[in-house]
């Protein structure tokens, strides 16, 4: 427990103070951070004031942020307890998110609770979603067919559908991955590209390779992708193609046509799961050309086994200052 035999925290109404003992200072140490940048995240995000004596924390300011804090500061405690370690993007899902309690689901890979923490597990770390936005969106995945992520950048649609597939597919719930995206420039024109055909397209799917490089050991990636288990192509070389067992991602997919989106939605087989995650402000498409995205969120949302999910700049977990952009860019569009 994080709170020592004094019970509970106590709180000391003259003083704004919330006091919290925890018994073991090498994970009181760990909690606190190199040079207490951990506690300084929280003051700096909450407003409040946090103060190291000993085994203790002083947690001083206004009653609801401080109480905030204070559970913060606990549950974190409670996961270094459990043996995981305490990150910057832990302190943010703590902050955005609350506490949760953990009870894990049979297959042990998503552990899903009512009202509670969802972790995805992968080969090299342990997922979790930082808003209740994408908490749903993972929780979607998992259970339909077909799930749109639709949303800004940095919202974690790729990423989180990418650990999903990484984790359906070591635990043998599909026999692949495929990951595609529209081989569309942003805005300028490359001209030709040298090498053969992987070298032409891997520029497009880099961010693709960079998800995956974090769920997964390098020489296990490497083998994977060999042994084409994994694969990660252009949406142009889907057609003709049925996906079955397969754990499927288009992405980007604002920049795909209607005929393309139609193309891949067909592809999907028996036993697979489909994701199709993207941005409708940036759609990189030729002017006159409708985004096969907003085709497909107009034509399927009434299918019940589909599901829609959809982020704000709220949802953001970059740099604080994507968020502030984003939301400058979308004040800017709208009518006045």
């Amino acid at each position: 427990m994080a709170i020592s035999a004094l019970n509970e925290p106590q709180t000391q109404t003259a003083t704004h103070e919330v006091l919290l003992e925890f018994p073991d200072n090498r994970l009181l140490i760990d909690l606190c951070g190199e040079y207490d940048r951990n506690l300084a995240d929280i003051e700096q995000k909450l407003g409040v004031q946090i103060v190291r004596r000993g085994n203790q924390l002083s947690v001083m300011g206004e009653v609801s942020v401080r109480e905030q804090a204070a559970a913060v500061l606990t549950a974190l405690y409670d996961r270094l307890e459990t043996g995981r370690s305490v990150e910057s993007g832990d302190i943010d899902r703590e902050l955005r998110m609350g506490s949760e309690t953990d009870e894990a689901e049979p297959d042990g890979q998503l552990q899903m609770f009512q009202g509670g923490r969802v972790e995805v597990k992968t080969r090299k770390k342990l997922v979790e979603p930082r808003t209740e936005a994408q908490k749903a969106y993972v929780q979607s995945l998992f259970e339909h067919e077909l799930a749109f992520g639709i949303g800004p950048a940095g919202t974690g649609k790729t990423y989180l559908a990418v650990a999903v597939g990484v984790s359906m597919f070591i635990t043998g719930h599909v026999d692949r991955i495929i990951l595609s995206r529209p081989a569309v420039e942003a805005g300028e024109k490359l001209g030709y590209l040298p090498g053969d055909m992987k070298d032409k397209v891997d520029p497009y799917m880099q961010p693709l390779y960079d998800a995956l490089n974090d769920f997964l050991p390098s020489k296990q990636l490497a083998r994977l992708l060999e042994e084409k288990q994994i694969e990660i192509a252009p949406l142009a070389f889907m057609r003709g193609r049925t996906l079955a067992n397969a754990f499927v991602v288009l992405d980007e997919a604002q920049n795909a046509t209607t005929m393309q989106m139609k193309m891949f939605l067909t592809r999907l087989g028996e036993g697979s799961r489909m994701v199709i995650t993207g941005d409708r402000s940036q759609v990189d498409l030729p002017r006159g050309v409708p985004s096969g995205l907003a085709d497909a969120e107009r034509l399927l949302k009434s299918i019940p086994k589909v599901s829609f999910n959809y982020f704000t700049a709220r949802d953001v977990v970059r740099h604080p200052l994507v968020a502030a952009i984003i939301e400058a860019y979308d004040a800017d569009t709208k009518p006045a």
